[in-house]
C-alpha cells in the first residue's frame, strides 16, 4: 500500500490497530489473574482450606499461561505464585 495523504504510513497505521488488540487480550488475561487470586485470598480469609487450594491451582495456571504469552514477566508472575503459594501453605488445615 502507499503512503497515505495524512503522512502517516501504513505499516504505522497497522501496528497501532495490532496494539488494540494486544491491548485487549493482555487487559483480559489480567483481569481474570486478579479475579483468581481474590478467590484464593477469600477462601483463606474464610479459613477454607480446600478451596484455597483449587484455586491456588487455577492461578497458577493462569499466571504460567500469562508470562508464556508474554502478558507479564516470567519472574513477575514466579514471585506473585510464591507469595500465594505462600498464604496458602500458613493456612491451618
Amino acid at each position: 500500500m502507499a503512503k497515505l495523504k495524512t503522512g502517516r504510513h501504513t505499516s504505522a497505521l497497522k501496528e497501532a490497530r495490532k496494539a488494540v488488540k494486544r491491548t485487549e487480550r493482555n487487559t483480559t488475561v489480567k483481569s481474570k489473574i486478579k479475579t483468581t487470586v481474590k478467590k484464593v485470598e477469600s477462601a483463606v480469609k474464610n479459613k477454607d482450606a480446600k478451596l484455597a487450594q483449587e484455586q491456588l491451582n487455577i492461578a497458577f495456571s493462569e499466571w504460567d499461561k500469562a508470562a508464556k504469552r508474554n502478558v507479564i514477566h516470567p519472574k513477575a508472575a514466579s514471585n506473585q505464585k510464591a507469595r500465594l503459594s505462600k498464604l496458602v501453605s500458613g493456612m491451618p488445615k
